[in-house]
C-alpha cells in the first residue's frame, strides 16, 4: 500500500516537472504580422500640467527631457 502511493507520488511528480507548449490556440498572434510597433515618444501630444514640447519634434522633446534630468538632480537644485 505504502509502496504504491510513493509510486504514484513520483509519477504526480514527474508529470509536474513536464514542459507542456502554451499557446493561444487559434488567436496565435504571429511575430512581425499582427504584433503592432509602439510610436516614438516624441509623436505624442504633450500633457495638459507636464512639460511642453511640440508634437513630432524630436530635438523639443529631447530639451524637455533633458530639462527634467537637470531638475531632478539635487547638485543642479541647490547649487544653480
Amino acid at each position: 500500500m505504502m509502496r504504491g502511493l510513493m509510486l504514484l507520488g513520483a509519477a504526480l511528480f514527474a508529470a509536474g516537472c513536464m514542459e507542456v507548449e502554451q499557446t493561444s490556440g487559434a488567436s496565435a498572434k504571429t511575430p512581425g504580422l499582427s504584433v503592432k510597433r509602439d510610436t516614438p515618444a516624441w509623436n505624442n501630444e504633450p500633457l495638459a500640467h507636464g512639460p511642453k514640447w511640440i508634437k513630432g519634434d524630436r530635438a523639443s522633446w529631447e530639451g524637455e527631457i533633458k530639462n527634467r534630468q537637470l531638475t531632478q538632480n539635487e547638485d543642479h537644485r541647490i547649487n544653480p
